[in-house]
């Protein structure tokens, strides 16, 4: 109800201005550091983690910046995503007709399979660092390459054309054997 072309311009640029003013923050204090250690970082995707590792400095401001990155604003949207499904939950419990619940379920199950599948490779890097020596890689693969790819394939099995061409698909796939 409360969502309009100016709401999401302002969402849009607040986004844009926050991740773009801590990513310089970051940046700069990782560019800012004395590097005595070899250059090659045995890691899959340049990560920050691994980058301060070179360094010979102390790194504490660094890591808190990053902690903050990593954890405290992942952690928040995941806490505001939680707060609205109780929201949800609760608006859905107070309806009486079984074809909304069924219309909620199926708007909350794509939502929550994407959160899952973005917040799930994040929280296991780096909730478990020894595994992320081991982990990481595919991991990130996964986070990186293979959740973006499956976001349209989930919010389109959404769709009634697609499910009906799915139908027919699989009609004419068993119908054939």
């Amino acid at each position: 109800l409360i969502m309009n072309q100016r709401v999401c311009a302002l969402l849009a640029t607040g986004s844009w201005i926050a991740s773009s003013f801590h990513a310089t923050v970051l940046a700069g204090l990782t560019f800012m550091l004395p590097y005595c250690r070899s250059n090659v970082i045995d890691y899959f995707l340049c990560d920050i983690f691994p980058v301060v590792k070179l360094a010979c400095a102390d790194t504490h401001i660094l890591e808190t910046v990053a902690f903050t990155n990593i954890g405290l604003v992942p952690l928040t949207c995941f806490l505001l995503i939680l707060a609205s499904y109780v929201r949800i939950v609760y608006a859905v419990l107070k309806m009486n007709s079984a074809h909304a619940w069924r219309k909620a379920a199926s708007t909350c199950a794509s939502h929550l399979a994407v959160v899952t599948l973005f917040f799930g490779p994040c929280a296991l890097i780096y909730t478990q660092p020894h595994l992320s020596q081991v982990l990481g890689p595919p991991v990130q693969i996964f986070g990186n390459v293979v959740t973006p790819m499956l976001n349209p394939a989930i919010y389109a099995l959404r769709n009634k054309d697609v499910k009906s061409a799915l139908r027919k698909l699989r009609g004419s796939q068993t119908s054939g054997n």
